[in-house]
Formats: structure tokens, C-alpha cells, sequence
């Protein structure tokens, strides 16, 4: 996750460049850069490090420029060094991106092919080759960052400066956000309204997909297709302080649309893109020399254990106890020394996940913890910490917190396997090219929330809903219901798919909708079987597969919500989506508080 802004101002630009940055680089700080126009020439500045490395650069080394692009940088391809940090240029442009260009190399090696000569490790001088390649044809700035565009897989926002022209900046988004800031005589692109609020609270939000072109006078923007829309101008009421909502009704609406931007943030962290390997912080055990894991966690943290537990097992052949934390501290565990405890929490200063931490580490247990505030008293007292990414979340049902604890401990066991000889170079790199690609697939998952809204009004009627799974799908029905009973205060339960005959199969009548969660895997043909047992008893099934599953349903779904076919390690994320969707569009037409529910805390912090 790196932060984006461009100006298009009536004084220099680098100093309104460096400030909004400042309020965004929660995004990304391991390195920053401003390129602007100086009489029509594009020059840059660039640093490694924080943003005050960037400001002694300025301070020697000022521009002047009216017209600029800036970025603060959270490294995914190449090391935080000044000659991989952004903006990146190549011929007449130059490029600032947030995401990950998944075929870069396919590309990388098709300009090189062309003449291309690269200076950098990262993906993006690879968008700036393109664009620049196509200028050099003879088209225009808009046609050459169109064709570039319909090129690239992944889930990103770019925004493009010009050489020679000083009134156009180009923007697009695909996952990644990008909004347009409208000022007097001046115009603005930023990564969120945060960054904008010093120049203008007049923001337009770029819907997914869209690309804008951004003169002085005004921007046009354009949709996936190419084709001219109006993208209607709001009041913000952001400032460098309040959190926003931009362009939607509530912050959980928000944050599950955040989480194509975010996992590629948290990916980012612990893949060596160029390698396709993880790398995983120093800690003072080797997975090698384990004989059993530990994880505890509690609520939607706990349900992220309960998928990893198959990772581990599956991937790593490293046996896992897993426990509520509210059950292990008083169960008294015998623990051999020289294990590894696990503790999954987005706060960090979950009561009994706390309790037990310290019981752990009383037992002589090495402590890793898996939380989202690298300040939090959980982190602070483990060996190693393994830092979530996923920014603030400010609903109280865990959305991108969850999905990014889940790529967390996909990576873990990656990582495992690799120690333990489980999984070889080619293994690991299967696994991890996997995981790239999720971004770029839950933006496409995404788009069936017209499809989900559409039977939440009909959700919203029932008093009690089942959700089903098998595998690393039953912990996502467990959250899945966890969700539902959270913000809409409907009774749900998630339960293991072969367990429907051993009691729930006696709730099934035709008011019973029965949310089903599928992917076209090696078990598909045993959730299948359980379908035909809810549908012989006239229960409502609302399917979640792909599109295998959807052609081998043999029609029992009254509703399907198709998600894009994925490798089976990283389906139980990319189905995180849909559960979540439902649940909100759910609430909303139940008139609930999303943001807020009743009786509930964000965080625990008490028994």
C-alpha cells in the first residue's frame, strides 16, 4: 500500500507535494519522490527512508515546477532504495503506482525486446516503458496510457506526469483507490480525500476501473470500456485528523472494498516479488525444529486460525493446537519448552488472548504475534512480531483485518513448508504466485455485490440462517455467520458441511435459507451430496462457487454468487468477500447500526 498524490497548481508544486504525503504515509514510508515539470523538463527527487529524507533533498535541491506527481513508497518489488523509489520516468513520463503489476515480467521482457533498457527492480518502471513506448509510436498521453492499461494485470492506482505539458496529469484505478480533487484554477489527484483536504474539500471518487484525464479546467474521466461517465463531485469533510468514509455509506462498506489495496500491502511484506519467495522477519526459532504449533485467538481472529491450521498441517506437515483464548488460559496446557506459540489479534490487547501469552511464555513457549497495531501491549511482549497491515479499521466487524491475517498466516505457512523440506523452489513459487494474484481477483469477486444485494432484502426476513462448508471453506462459513449475527442480529450458525446429518439437518424446512460456500475443489462432489439433502427437504441454498461449481450444481441453488476460479490455497481469502457482502447488504436492509452494533466493542480488553 503506497499513497499517490498529483497537482496541477498555480505555485510550486513540491512543497504542497511533500505536505500531502505527510498524511500519507501511513501508506508506505520506506522510501519517497516528487517529479515535476521545471520549463517543461521532467526532473525528479528521491530518497530512501522516511519523508524528512525527501525534504533534505528539496532543501538542497529545490523545484519549482507548477505541475507534479509524489509518492511515499512501501516496497514490494526491488529494496527501498532511491533508484527503485517513485516516481519512476522513462522518455517523456514518468509514473507513480500503488499495487502490484502481476505480469510485469511478461511485459518487462517484451519492451526490452523493443529497446527498452531498465534502471530499476521494481514493476512499475515497466508501466512507464509502455506508455512511453507508445507515445514514441505517435499516440497521445490518453491513448498511450489507454493501450497501457488494457496490458496490465493486478489490482493498482497510477497517476501519469507529461514532459512538455504542464496541464495534464492522467490517473487510473483497478482495486487500489484514487480520488480527484477540484480546486479554482487547480486540480488534484490523491490516493484518499486525507491527502487533499489542505488544497480543496471538492472530491470526486474514481469508480473501479476508471481512468481520468486531469487538465486546470477540469477532468474527464472514462470507464473500463473507454467510454465518457460523470463521476459526481461531494463535500469531503476529511481532514489530516478524521477518518473518511469517501464515497461510501458506512466504513465497513469501505474497508471490504479496501482489501484488494491492503492484502497487496500486506503481501508486499513478506513476498520477494523478484524471487517469488517469502521472507519472514528474524526470529529466534526455526519451524524446522518444531514438533507442534500453538495458535489462540478469539472471535473473527480466531476463525483466520482455524484456516491456517489446514495450511500448517497441509503445506508444512506441522501438526497445530488450536484453542479460544478464553479456553486455553484456563485449560492449563502442558507445553514442552522450545515451542512456538501463535497469537492472532487485530487490537493487539485482547484480554484472553493476552492471558494467554503469558501463560505460553510462562511454559517456556517462543511468542509470535499476528496483530494489526505494532504498538499494542501483545506485541510488545512476544519474540517476534508479524505485523497485519491492514490500517485502521473503524467497523467494528472485522473486514480487511481478517483477510489480512489470513494472507499473514498463508505466508507463515509458506514459509514453514519451505523450512521443513515439505514444499520445494517450484512448490513455494506456485503458492506464492497464488497469492499475488488474490488482489486482482477479489476486485473481480467484487463485482458480484449487485447479485448479493439483490437476495439480502429476501436474507433479511429469515430468523435463522445456516451457512455450510468443507475444509478451509468451514471456518469461512463459521465467520461467514459470525458476520450475519454480528450486524443484522439474524441467528446464524457455520457448521462443517459432513456434519449436517449429525443434528442441523433437522432445522432444514423451506424457510431455511442454507448459504452454501463451494469452490469446484476435490471435495466439491461431498458439499454436493449435502445440498441434495438440503434441497430434498425444501431448504433455500444460496451457493458461493466459481464457475466449475456453478455448472456442476445440477441446479439445487436458488441463487448463485459466482467468485473467480483460484488455486485452492488461497480460496478460503477471495471467499472471505462474498460472507462479508452478505452480511453487510443484510444489516443495511435491516436498518441496523453496521458500523456500530449493539453490545459490541471493537476491542475486547476485558473478560
Amino acid at each position: 500500500m503506497c499513497g499517490i498524490v498529483g497537482i496541477l497548481g498555480t505555485s510550486p508544486a513540491a512543497p504542497l507535494l511533500v505536505d500531502a504525503l505527510k498524511r500519507l504515509e501511513y501508506r508506505g514510508y520506506d522510501s519517497a519522490g516528487v517529479a515535476t515539470l521545471e520549463n517543461g523538463v521532467l526532473t525528479r527527487r528521491r530518497a530512501p527512508g522516511k519523508l524528512r529524507e525527501l525534504e533534505n533533498v528539496l532543501e538542497k535541491a529545490p523545484l519549482s515546477g507548477h505541475s507534479g506527481i509524489g509518492h511515499t513508497r512501501w516496497a514490494t518489488h526491488g529494496a527501498p532504495t532511491e533508484g527503485n523509489a517513485h516516481p519512476h520516468a522513462i522518455g517523456k513520463v514518468s509514473v507513480v503506482h500503488n499495487g502490484i503489476i502481476e505480469n510485469f515480467r511478461d511485459l518487462k521482457e517484451e519492451c526490452i525486446g523493443r529497446g527498452v533498457t531498465f534502471e530499476t527492480d521494481t514493476d512499475t518502471e515497466v508501466v512507464a516503458a509502455l506508455v512511453s513506448l507508445n507515445i514514441a509510436g505517435g499516440m497521445a498521453p490518453k491513448e498511450a496510457v489507454d493501450a497501457t492499461l488494457s496490458k496490465l494485470q493486478g489490482a493498482f492506482a497510477l497517476a501519469f506526469l507529461f514532459e512538455a505539458d504542464a496541464d495534464l496529469l492522467i490517473g487510473a484505478r483497478r482495486g487500489s483507490p484514487l480520488a480527484v480533487g477540484h480546486g479554482d484554477g487547480e486540480m488534484f489527484l490523491g490516493s484518499d480525500a486525507i491527502a487533499l483536504a489542505p488544497f480543496t474539500n471538492r472530491i470526486s471518487y474514481l469508480v473501479d476501473g476508471d481512468y481520468a484525464v486531469v487538465t486546470r479546467g477540469g477532468v474527464s474521466v472514462f470507464d473500463d470500456s473507454g467510454a465518457p461517465v460523470e463521476r459526481e463531485v461531494k463535500t469531503a469533510t476529511a481532514s489530516a485528523q478524521l477518518a473518511d468514509k469517501g464515497n461510501y455509506r458506512h466504513f465497513m462498506a469501505k474497508e471490504i472494498y479496501e482489501q484488494p489495496e491492503v492484502i497487496s500491502h500486506t503481501l508486499g511484506h513478506y513476498i520477494d516479488m523478484a524471487r517469488e519467495t517469502i521472507v519472514l522477519p528474524d526470529a529466534p526459532f526455526s519451524f524446522a525444529d518444531l514438533d507442534r504449533l500453538s495458535i489462540s485467538a478469539c472471535g473473527t481472529a480466531f476463525y483466520a486460525a482455524n484456516v491456517a491450521r489446514y495450511w500448517f498441517e497441509r503445506f508444512a506437515k506441522l501438526p497445530v493446537d488450536l484453542d479460544i483464548a478464553s479456553e486455553f488460559r484456563y485449560r492449563e496446557v502442558p507445553m514442552e519448552k522450545g515451542g512456538l506459540a501463535l497469537f492472532v489479534s487485530q487490537s493487539g490487547e485482547t484480554a484472553d488472548t493476552l492471558a494467554t501469552l503469558r501463560y505460553c511464555k510462562d511454559q517456556g513457549q517462543h511468542i509470535g504475534a499476528i496483530v494489526n497495531v505494532p504498538e499494542s501491549t501483545i506485541a510488545r511482549e512476544s519474540d517476534v512480531i508479524f505485523p497485519t497491515l491492514a490500517g485502521p479499521e473503524i467497523g467494528v466487524a472485522s473486514t480487511k483485518a481478517f483477510t489480512c491475517q489470513l494472507a499473514v498466516l498463508a505466508c507463515l505457512a509458506v514459509a514453514a513448508g519451505r523450512e521443513r523440506g515439505v514444499l520445494d523452489a517450484d512448490d513455494e513459487s506456485k503458492l506464492v504466485n497464488a497469492l499475488v494474484e488474490l488482489p486482482r481477483l477479489i476486485v473481480e469477486g467484487l463485482k458480484q455485490e449487485p447479485v448479493i444485494e439483490g437476495f439480502a432484502r429476501d436474507l433479511a426476513r429469515s430468523s435463522h440462517v445456516l451457512y455450510l462448508g468443507r475444509s478451509t471453506s468451514f471456518p469461512i462459513a463459521m465467520e461467514g455467520a459470525l458476520k450475519l449475527k454480528e450486524i443484522s442480529y439474524i441467528h446464524a450458525e457455520g457448521y462443517a458441511a459432513g456434519e449436517l446429518k449429525h443434528g442441523p439437518i433437522a432445522l432444514i424446512d423451506e424457510d431455511m435459507p442454507v448459504i452454501v460456500i463451494a469452490p469446484y475443489d476435490r471435495i466439491f462432489e461431498k458439499t454436493a451430496s449435502n445440498m441434495e439433502e438440503v434441497a430434498a427437504r425444501g431448504g433455500r441454498i444460496i451457493l458461493i462457487t466459481d464457475e466449475k461449481g456453478a455448472a456442476h450444481s445440477n441446479g439445487l441453488a436458488e441463487r448463485i454468487i459466482e467468485v473467480p476460479d483460484a488455486y485452492a490455497f488461497v480460496t478460503p481469502i477471495l471467499y472471505a468477500i462474498p460472507v462479508q457482502l452478505i452480511a453487510y447488504h443484510t444489516a443495511v436492509f435491516m436498518g441496523t447500526d453496521v458500523d456500530q452494533p449493539r453490545n459490541l466493542a471493537k476491542s475486547v480488553t476485558v473478560e
